[in-house]
């Protein structure tokens, strides 16, 4: 594309097939797709969208109660409050980038989602996704850009809200997207049955240097006795699990967690 050419738009439709789709593949996506005359979830009813989120004070401390409460209710005590939005946070972006990177990596194209069509249930932490228009691009690497710039462009106005409770700055808020860009294209992968193809996809898409996200995917091969390799890879920084569970083992792809350690659980 010529620089400051405008995108061709398609529009919502064809996404519908592919998020229901996306939505099969991924048991742990709680999603419910709204169509176009459907009237948005209200806050009355617990739901809060993206940019709600960013903008009213009220609208995150309801998510954020309910977080606490859900982590209370499954490991028997309250988190802290910084641990709390941590995890909150994690679980939108996450969320946020396997809904925009998911049809790119089954059908090449790159859902464009307003922060206003995406909500957030607090008591449940269930999600609610408006599909609205798609952007298609011939080459490999400009549909690429396209799809971090649309993580970017939904995400920047949610981590602004979250930067205080979370006690987090710029670069680990936007190390956190970097990991969950990449965990969410590998996870797909899996679902697929195409783990390899995933690692590749998640490479290309992060391949370093692409500011405001720090750093790549950065995979690489650890070897069983049998000889087989898994892909792992560790993240720039913690999703703070073990906060939540401290009795648990650290994930997988911690920072926290020795290639030793990996080895053994592999």
């Amino acid at each position: 594309m010529i620089p400051g050419t405008p995108l061709p738009v398609a529009p919502t439709s064809t996404l519908s097939g592919d998020y229901r789709r996306l939505r099969e593949l991924c048991p742990v996506l709680e999603l419910r797709l709204l169509g176009a005359d459907e009237p948005d979830p209200r806050a009355a009813d617990g739901w809060y969208s993206g940019a709600e989120l960013a903008t009213d004070e009220r609208a995150l401390a309801a998510v954020l109660a309910g977080e606490e409460e859900r982590i209370a209710a499954e490991h028997g005590r309250a988190p802290r409050p910084h641990v709390t939005a941590s995890r909150l946070l994690h679980h939108y972006v996450w969320s946020a980038c396997l809904l925009i990177a998911g049809p790119w990596h089954i059908a090449r194209k790159v859902p464009l989602v307003d922060p206003a069509d995406l909500w957030l249930h607090a008591p449940t932490g269930g999600l609610a996704l408006r599909p609205r228009g798609h952007v298609t691009l011939p080459g490999d690497d400009e549909l690429r850009a396209e799809l971090r710039a649309a993580v970017v462009a939904h995400v920047e106005p949610v981590l602004a809200a979250f930067a205080a409770p979370s006690r987090r700055r710029d670069r680990a808020l936007w190390g956190m997207v970097t990991d969950d860009l990449a965990s969410a294209v590998w996870y797909l992968g899996r679902m697929l049955g195409e783990e390899d193809a995933g690692v590749v996809a998640a490479e290309a898409v992060l391949p370093g240097g692409t500011l405001p996200l720090p750093g790549a995917a950065d995979f690489r091969r650890l070897h069983t006795p049998d000889g087989r390799g898994h892909p792992t890879r560790t993240r720039l920084g913690c999703c703070l699990y073990y906060a939540v569970k401290p009795e648990a083992a650290a994930c997988l792809t911690c920072p926290r967690t020795s290639d030793e350690e990996r080895l053994r659980r592999f």
